[in-house]
């Protein structure tokens, strides 16, 4: 990353640094206020948000979010400003299983032994289950397989670690909750890669619910490169890549189309041989530049008879000259044999736009006659037959083709991008079902 500080505040750092003892520097490099990035910080402090019981941290693998709920626990133990007006006495912590709260919570290189100096670090009794630090406070450990045990014990605050994994996670949360009754403001941190579980999508819907988010990136200079290089370049985009990875809740809309797990079935690292490729072009209503975003996705068909979906290139609000130039140069890239493009607004213009921008690329018009719905079934049972496959990632489109159902997608919003999968499908796969669409140069 580039330094951009002027180069007199960049020696007298320089020489601030080299003035200290080699402890005294590794001291201010562990310090955690120093070391923390916003989304790990609490968010009252962080973010001058009000009052919230629960802290939700959702991030990908490696984030860092074991370290920030251990740093939690740690200022909430010893009283420090920007966690607790004074230490708090009981702490419980609660994981998966008995082991991962000792082997990552407690236990583990991130985990709340590591966080602390020699002075201050808690002692860990195994056969008790609990921390104890020098100024007596205690965190007791707790593992979700078992929800009965929390009942009795009481507490001022809670870490819940990978709450999506837990298997009895709202039996577990909600014997929890009667045991969070001593001080003045009880409260919990869960810290998870999210699924999308009942359980979680109520603690993100409920308002006394603080939400932090973080991905993989933000944590990548304390990852090996190898890591980075060989899991985040598999995954990246996939489902389980936005969900492991970028820490988000991927789901499916009931009654769409198509699913996460038909996607990821039709999944491919790159397209064979093709022999036919075709770019879809669904434009804009209007030429307005703050018209409805356009679909150009990019397809083609090889010997078997499959077709291979090789990018999604679309665009905001575009005025037509922009998308056309888009739509040419998607063309270009693939060496495509034509651009197909939906007609039903923009009649002749829609050619003339694009011959104007490039005169010999050839433009198939095609005219919608059924709803959005009636037209993208087909392609959906295409993929169901295996006879789709998706070259790579592509992160919007998919989550339009799992959002749309018979009633459109969430909110009114037009489904562009799957319109012009539709045509670009069609065009290579379904087009001897139907009548052919008329070829014409402007």
């Amino acid at each position: 990353m580039r330094d951009c500080r002027p180069p007199e505040a960049r020696a007298l750092l320089q020489a601030f640094l080299d003035a200290l003892h080699p402890r005294e520097l590794e001291a201010l490099l562990a310090a955690w206020p120093l070391a923390a990035r916003a989304d790990q910080w609490p968010p009252n402090a962080a973010q001058g948000g009000g009052p919230w019981s629960v802290w939700l941290v959702m991030g990908g693998r490696g984030a860092g979010k074991t370290r920030t709920g251990a740093q939690w626990v740690r200022g909430l133990a010893l009283g420090e400003p920007d966690f607790a007006a004074r230490p708090v006495g009981r702490i419980a912590l609660v994981g998966e299983t008995a082991a991962d709260v000792r082997d990552v919570m407690i236990e583990g290189v991130s985990g709340i032994l590591a966080v602390h100096n020699r002075a201050e670090r808690p002692t860990w009794e195994p056969s008790r289950r609990r921390l104890e630090w020098p100024n007596g406070a205690i965190a007791q450990a707790f593992s979700a397989e078992d929800p009965e045990s929390l009942r009795g014990p009481q507490f001022e605050c809670a870490w819940l670690d990978e709450f999506a994994k837990w298997r009895h996670a709202q039996e577990t949360f909600d014997m929890l909750q009667f045991g969070l009754r001593l001080g003045e403001r009880p409260r919990q941190l869960v810290t998870t890669t999210p699924r999308p579980t009942e359980a979680l999508r109520r603690l993100m819907q409920n308002p006394r619910t603080a939400l932090s988010r973080a991905s993989t990136y933000a944590n990548a200079e304390n990852l090996a490169p190898s890591f980075i290089e060989a899991i985040v370049g598999r995954y990246a985009g996939t489902r389980l890549g936005r969900q492991e990875l970028e820490g988000e809740v991927v789901e499916d809309a009931e009654g769409a189309l198509w699913t996460r797990d038909l996607i990821e079935a039709a999944r491919e690292e790159a397209a064979p041989a093709l022999c036919r490729v075709v770019v879809a072009v669904d434009p804009p209503a209007s030429s307005s530049g703050r018209a409805d975003r356009c679909g150009i996705v990019a397809a083609g068909l090889d010997a078997d008879g499959v077709v291979h979906v090789l990018e999604d290139c679309s665009l905001g609000a575009a005025r037509p000259a922009k998308w056309a130039r888009a739509a040419i140069a998607c063309c270009h890239r693939h060496e495509a044999d034509g651009i197909v493009a939906e007609v039903n607004q923009g009649g002749d213009m829609v050619s003339a736009v694009i011959h104007e921008a490039d005169a010999s690329v050839l433009v198939r018009q095609v005219r919608a006659t059924r709803g959005k719905y009636l037209r993208a079934a087909p392609v959906a049972q295409l993929y169901e037959q295996g006879r789709v496959r998706h070259a790579g990632a592509f992160p919007a489109l998919e989550d339009e083709m799992c959002a749309f159902t018979a009633g459109g997608l969430p909110g009114g919003r037009s489904p562009d991008r799957l319109d012009a999968l539709v045509w670009a499908v069609t065009a290579l796969a379904l087009s001897s079902r139907q009548a052919q669409p008329k070829v014409r140069r402007v």
